[in-house]
């Protein structure tokens, strides 16, 4: 009957044991979900204000058509991206797309400010100026929210890997979480916003 008694409580530790780890490791993959959407309320922020930018452009450089079409081109597929980590930013694949649209998107967007700098009529656009002093506002929000991404996919890596919970976390579909980072030296220079 003690042996009994004894084998019972041990059975009732370790079932509280696994559901706290269980609902540790939701709690850790809620978490880093939920700085993702920080990130992607700036990304949008920021894919709406290209289109006004290109706009306002537009009309000084009716010669730099190319130009202008290859921003608005990475803006579709970064946006595209987006919203495909968006539905699950645990995919490890959809947030090497987004990486890679993000990607293309500062290139463009470093080609565009780098040809606006030759047309002092775009320069002195008010519209114009305000649209960049919002993008790069923008720019610094993404900067701080993806920190705080990279933190929790950290702290829910840290956690699912840890031992016993690697063996429930494993079991249940805890799959690694990908850091939103940027691994190529040029692709680590910010979007130049300086008008």
């Amino acid at each position: 009957m003690v042996q009994l008694l004894g084998l019972l409580i041990v059975v009732v530790l370790i079932v509280l044991i696994f559901i706290g780890i269980y609902n540790n490791l939701v709690s850790l993959r809620n978490r880093f979900k939920n700085a993702y959407s920080q990130i992607d309320v700036q990304l949008k922020r920021r894919y709406d204000l290209i289109p006004n930018l290109v706009e306002t452009a537009k009309s000084y450089l009716k010669h730099e058509r190319e130009t202008l079409e290859a921003v608005i081109k990475a803006r579709n597929q970064a946006s595209q991206a987006s919203q495909r980590v968006a539905g699950n930013p645990g995919d490890s694949a959809a947030m090497q797309g987004l990486i890679g649209a993000e990607t293309a998107l500062t290139g463009a967007l470093g080609r565009f400010f780098a040809l606006a700098e030759s047309y002092p009529d775009l320069k002195a656009n008010q519209t114009m100026a305000q649209l960049m002093e919002e993008l790069s506002s923008t720019e610094n929000k993404i900067a701080f929210s993806r920190q705080a991404y990279n933190d929790a996919v950290m702290g829910y890596n840290i956690g699912r890997e840890k031992f016993p919970n690697m063996m429930i976390a494993g079991s249940f579909g805890f799959n690694e979480a990908v850091l939103f980072e940027i691994n190529a030296p040029e692709e680590r220079q910010a979007v130049k916003v300086s008008f």
